[in-house]
């Protein structure tokens, strides 16, 4: 888990995206597994073109309807699951379904019943929230008729889960959606936020110069107008200069450090997102108690907490990271322990990189310590600082 792995090394995805389109062909394969596993209710109308009950027209027709049904089927519900097709495009693969599945059933018989469980599913997956709930019945109640037609007297199992897989497609459809949104509104926050943090930074950088460039601007007009006859009094305006300047010059240096400067708590809330989105498991303290630790030393945990889940995120390749915030009492005294372990391959060679040589450069100026290396089932990062009192404030665990 060191910085010199070699540069094109990414750990590849491990869980397809939802609500968004596929990006490669990996993805693409596996939505169309999962699309395709549902195609076992074909089964029956295949075996029925197969088994010779019809005449060779009744063969015939009867596989381009079954060919022309899965391609609206597939088309629809696998474009669906990334970019939608437009009102217009959907209700008329839709009204494709709906003609040829009563329209095979009826003239080829009961085998070809399993097709109502796609329109169905196709109905819940694609539609509305108000038309899926009359849809889905409707589709029920054709199915039931065309039955009765075919010779069907019974109870139909078939007739309930196309009423249930239906309304769980609508399930999944609200959740996909809901994704989406989330997705858009978390892209607003994080663009509000930016543009929050460039007005503060402004207003800031206005407060610090506004005043230090005005008294700079008024004596060098008053050094200016004392030059030619007092000139002692004018070298006390430069020397006044001088000294705003200088003055101002630290301000903007510590402004622009403390913008700088991560906080450990934002830290942890980024690493959630940043190992949930990789595909790792992720166990992380949710609200770390860092009532005494020094500001220094907070900066320092969460630049080490960065690098190590950068590494995890990027050359690892684990699907496990277990990371843990605790106060520990030792002979140099309190200190406050952040553990990033991770079940992946390790560093290379155990051989430290620059990120983490300038890890132990970092929190030692803080007054703390590094420890990285491999264990029995991965590679740990352990990371120190000194702190004010003793407590367990949690873990990963």
């Amino acid at each position: 888990m060191t910085e010199d792995r070699r540069a094109g090394e990414k750990r590849p995805e491990t869980q397809v995206r939802i609500g968004q389109g596929p990006r490669n062909r990996r993805e693409v394969a596996v939505k169309a597994l999962w699309i395709g596993v549902w195609l076992v209710f074909l089964s029956s109308p295949i075996h029925d073109l197969t088994s010779g009950n019809h005449t060779t027209g009744g063969t015939v027709a009867g596989a381009l309807g079954l060919t022309a049904f899965v391609v609206s089927y597939l088309t629809l519900v696998f474009r669906n699951m990334g970019k939608p097709f437009t009102p217009r495009v959907v209700v008329s693969l839709l009204a494709v379904m709906l003609v040829l599945a009563p329209l095979l059933n009826y003239t080829l018989g009961e085998a070809w019943t399993g097709l109502f469980v796609y329109v169905s599913v196709a109905c819940g997956a694609t539609l509305p929230l108000r038309a899926a709930f009359w849809a889905i019945p409707a589709t029920a109640v054709v199915m039931f008729v065309v039955e009765r037609h075919n010779g069907v007297s019974g109870w139909d199992e078939t007739l309930l889960l196309v009423v249930l897989i239906g309304f769980a497609m609508v399930g999944v459809g609200q959740l996909v959606r809901t994704t989406i949104e989330l997705r858009k509104a978390r892209a607003t926050v994080a663009h509000l936020a930016a543009n929050e943090e460039r007005l503060r930074l402004a207003r800031d950088l206005h407060d610090l110069l506004g005043h230090s460039l005005s008294l700079i601007t008024l004596k060098s007009e008053l050094a200016g107008r004392m030059l030619p006859d007092h000139p002692d009094k004018a070298a006390q305006q430069v020397a006044d200069i001088e000294q705003v300047s200088r003055q101002a010059l630290v301000d903007v240096r510590e402004a622009v450090t403390g913008y700088r400067r991560p906080r450990l708590g934002a830290e942890l809330a980024g690493t959630q997102v940043a190992l949930t989105a990789a595909g790792v498991s992720a166990d992380v303290p949710a609200d770390p108690d860092l009532d005494d630790v020094p500001e220094e030393a907070e900066s320092a945990l969460a630049w080490a907490l960065r690098e190590a889940v950068t590494n995890v995120v990027r050359h690892s390749g684990a699907d496990r990271c277990l990371v843990q915030l605790t106060h520990r009492q030792t002979l140099d005294g309190p200190v406050l322990e952040l553990c990033v372990e991770d079940n992946g391959s390790g560093g290379a060679g155990g051989v430290p990189g620059n990120g983490l040589t300038g890890l132990t450069e970092r929190l030692e100026k803080a007054g703390g310590s590094l420890e990285a290396g491999r264990v029995k089932h991965g590679f740990r990062l352990v990371a120190r600082v000194p702190t004010a009192r003793s407590r367990d404030v949690g873990s990963g665990a």
